[in-house]
């Protein structure tokens, strides 16, 4: 069978015959162009739940965590369930770019950009969380193990100061293994711009680059070596988030299943988000034929893979806690599933484990307004199963006599909406200032870009 032959049976990622200038200027356009009347309404929308989220981190500022909801018991609430639900937004966007490019997997080229950046986006929106939870934001520079006047150290046995280390780094990676899959791209742009100011800044930014043999051999080489350092970080940066609660001694956290359930929810709710707005950008921004139906069916499939793994680790929780004896440990997962908060423990189950089950069928998995509806879901679930992590453990202690409810403050909703717009802000001028897809990943598995093989007369393959 020739090479031609064996690879037909796959469908195409580039659905139209574009040649590489038409790939060009298909991704570099919306660059180019002025902002669409769409864009800048986006950009209000969100500029404007960032400035509501300001206020109110300058009323957290001013007052202290006070004007959050938070109690006793109930210490922890809105500032680690938005940390938590966006250290998972930012899980896919590794995955895409470092495990499936391990892998070779070639449908990732039309999307991996887009997750890559909504990992930097999305690990930055985390970071505000912890260190405005603490209380005094100001003295956040303790964190770090730095020699100071005080003589004050960091507790190197506390898991919190595991999220520093393990969610800098993670930074530090994705944010290297993102700038380094730009440079060839800005240096296209480079090539194209025909503004003085801008074919500067290109040229600054693309770091010299020649398109030369060397030149692409030290950028694969490069590009490897930081996905296989990204890879092990998906497994640990959650793992060691869900140490926060695991090393506890507190019901309902106390469990050895938390960091690959973690980790399972982190991939579920990123290739989420991811979804939901590659949805919208295809469309905006015309590129239906590059972000194809076929990229979005395969991550409904891993959807429906990693929302069977929450389901069963959601089961599993139950099943542990029954088979432990243990009367508190039963009565916190009693409690949630029948409890004051079973409207979000079922909110979880249905938009987590419930919805997700449709995509067993191609039609809906092929489906775009289905599927649009059912990743917005995804996105709710996994915000909630956060919310019913923390809150329902916390709400009703081994006291009874100290039991409370939690209700969220205006602070705390203006928090995770200023979030939400600090997300999306980032977003929107990435999507207008830089390639939404990899230009040169593209070319390289466009149809005619890779050599084909026919057999000679003597019955030997030759290359054309």
């Amino acid at each position: 069978m020739s090479f031609d032959a064996t690879y037909a049976r796959e469908l195409p990622l580039v659905e139209s015959k574009a040649s590489f200038r038409e790939i060009d200027d298909a991704i570099i356009k919306p660059t180019e162009e002025k902002p669409r009347k769409g864009w800048w309404v986006a950009f209000g929308i969100s500029f404007t739940a960032l400035m509501i989220g300001a206020y109110c981190l300058g009323l957290t500022f001013y007052y202290g965590i006070g004007m959050w909801g938070n109690n006793q018991p109930v210490s922890w609430a809105f500032g680690i369930i938005n940390f938590v639900f966006w250290i998972g937004i930012g899980h896919a966007g590794t995955l895409i770019s470092a495990i499936l490019h391990l892998f070779r997997q070639k449908w990732r080229t039309g999307i991996a950009r887009f997750a890559e950046a909504m990992t930097i986006f999305a690990v930055m929106t985390a970071g505000i969380f912890p260190v405005i939870h603490t209380g005094r934001p100001w003295l956040a520079g303790y964190l770090l193990p730095l020699p100071n006047q005080n003589g004050v150290w960091v507790n190197f046995i506390s898991p919190l100061l595991w999220d520093v280390f393990a969610v800098s780094t993670y930074f530090t990676i994705s944010f290297l293994f993102w700038s380094l899959g730009l440079i060839p791209d800005i240096a296209t742009m480079r090539d194209k711009a025909k503004n003085g100011v801008k074919k500067t800044i290109y040229k600054v930014l693309a770091l010299g680059w020649s398109g030369s043999n060397r030149s692409w051999s030290n950028y694969e080489r490069a590009y490897l070596i930081l996905a296989g350092i990204s890879t092990p970080l998906v497994l640990s940066v959650h793992s060691i988030v869900s140490f926060d609660f695991a090393v506890s001694v507190i019901p309902g956290w106390h469990t050895t299943i938390f960091p690959p359930y973690f980790v399972a929810g982190a991939i579920f709710s990123g290739f989420g988000m991811v979804s939901t707005i590659l949805i919208i950008v295809r469309k905006v921004f015309g590129m239906e034929h590059i972000i194809t139906v076929n990229h979005l069916e395969k991550m409904n499939k891993i959807l429906l893979a990693t929302g069977m793994m929450v389901g069963y680790a959601y089961s599993m929780e139950f099943f542990i806690a029954w088979y432990s004896g243990n009367t508190f440990e039963m009565f916190v997962f009693i409690n949630r599933a029948m409890g004051p908060y079973a409207w979000s423990y079922w909110t979880m189950i249905t938009c987590n484990v419930i919805l997700p089950q449709l995509f067993w069928f191609k039609k809906i998995r092929r489906n775009i307004p289905i599927t649009f509806v059912l990743v917005i879901f995804v996105n709710v679930g996994m915000w909630f199963e956060r919310f019913v992590i923390i809150i329902t453990s916390l709400h009703r202690d081994f006291l009874p006599a100290s039991w409370a409810m939690f209700y969220p403050s205006l602070v705390d909703l203006g928090l995770l909406l200023g979030s939400f717009g600090f997300f999306f802000t980032f977003l929107l001028l990435f999507l207008k200032f830089l390639p939404l897809v990899s230009i040169a990943e593209l070319k390289a598995v466009v149809e005619g870009a890779q050599p084909t093989i026919h057999p000679h007369p003597n019955g030997s393959n030759g290359k054309h």
